[in-house]
């Protein structure tokens, strides 16, 4: 199989007037974890859990920290013991195996370069312990250095290079030994905002051009949602959820991921009803204490059961009117009545705090700096805030 992938940069495009032929001895594989237990003493660092993840994906571990994801990551890499279950890569079980016998490679959070060794034999340095005969290790370096862009760098050190470049050249060094899984663990938590965003472009094309499956670490959710193709939510050593960067951002399954992926405004009630739509789904009432009802699509929990309801802050809607009715929403429209707080300009987007007047519950409204300008609103004004059912999420407890 060969991939024909162009240089990524002018300065690289220059060196060479063909594109770069990589051959893959190796091909993408899926990861997949059975019954999974991590235990350390008397603590139960992952509890069982069971993650599907296809071969040829860029998949996120995401959660806060403490959650267990570094653990997951470390046990599908081996530099972690699995104390129940079974992990396979491709068809392959490999719980027991050693990390040298996986056929996977990992990148560290602090890119783990010799200090003292060039950037062309840090590259080589795995390629020498596997004995790879040494034109075939030229051919393999000299390549991969292109691929990144940085074949100009092979003869300085480490610390002559930026945070960007070392990544570069740790996620090279990686990539050199043709794995079919690559796991990075807060591959980018040391760079700064600009280059984090720019660098997280160059790990997800990298990893298209590739086709690799790739498993990365993270509690950053912006960077969570523009890499994926799967987010894996956890929460306490176990999954919360496992879903596409679209799927979750609209339909979160938990109050607690409703919480962790955003500015989501969240309201505890009772299950009062439930009716089957034509959607597929079901509009449930609930009773919100101080509120009153409010209705939500999602699947239906039993009647009289705790439960919630979520809608983004960019789908609500405020108006100057407060409407008398307030206290009793139909089923299509949700509204409260709420003072605005404060307004927060943060570019693009201007962030409006409200509180509910009933419960003194604080709320978010998310809307373009423009339209804000435009819609005569101010700190202090009481308004109504509206959202349809359709956009508010059921959660069951």
């Amino acid at each position: 199989m060969a991939l024909q992938i162009q240089p990524p940069s002018a300065a690289t495009a220059s060196n060479a007037a063909q594109p770069i032929e990589w051959q893959l001895e190796t091909v993408a594989a899926g990861v997949s974890l059975r019954s999974v237990t991590k235990k350390y003493g008397s603590f139960t660092a992952i509890k069982n859990i069971t993650l599907d993840i296809p071969a040829g994906a860029y998949c996120c571990l995401l959660g806060p920290s403490g959650c267990g994801k570094t653990t997951a990551l470390r046990m599908i890499a081996g530099h972690e013991a699995v104390t129940e279950g079974e992990v396979f890569i491709g068809d392959r079980q490999v719980t027991h195996l050693p990390p040298a016998q996986r056929n996977t490679a990992m990148m560290f959070q602090n890119y783990a370069l010799f200090p003292h060794k060039t950037i062309w034999k840090n590259v080589e340095f795995g390629l020498k312990m596997k004995r790879i005969p040494k034109p075939e290790r030229s051919q393999r370096v000299g390549d991969i250095l292109e691929l990144v862009g940085l074949s100009h760098t092979a003869q300085r050190k480490p610390n002559m290079l930026s945070g960007g470049q070392q990544q570069r050249i740790a996620l090279a060094r990686a990539l050199v030994n043709r794995p079919q899984v690559l796991m990075l663990d807060e591959p980018l938590s040391a760079l700064d905002e600009n280059l984090r965003v720019r660098m997280r472009g160059e790990l997800r094309k990298i990893q298209q051009q590739f086709g690799l499956t790739f498993i990365q670490v993270t509690h950053h959710v912006e960077e969570a949602f523009s890499l994926s193709d799967q987010i894996v939510v956890m929460n306490h050593g176990h999954i919360d959820q496992v879903a596409s960067p679209t799927e979750l951002f609209n339909a979160p399954s938990s109050q607690f991921v409703a919480k962790f992926i955003g500015d989501n405004n969240i309201f505890a009630g009772k299950v009062v009803s439930s009716i089957a739509d034509r959607d597929g789904k079901d509009l449930i009432e609930l009773k919100v204490d101080g509120i009153g009802s409010l209705f939500a699509k999602g699947i239906s929990a039993p009647k009289g059961s705790e439960a919630a309801c979520s809608v983004r802050p960019d789908l609500i809607h405020l108006s100057a009117k407060t409407d008398a009715s307030a206290g009793s929403p139909s089923a299509q429209v949700n509204h409260v009545n709420v003072r605005i707080m404060d307004v927060e300009l943060t570019g693009y987007a201007t962030r409006v705090s409200l509180v509910v007047e009933a419960t003194g519950q604080s709320l978010l409204y998310k809307v373009r700096t423009t339209d804000w300008a435009e819609s005569g609103l101010s700190t202090g004004q009481s308004v109504t805030v509206r959202w349809s059912a359709q956009d508010c999420v059921f959660l069951p407890c």
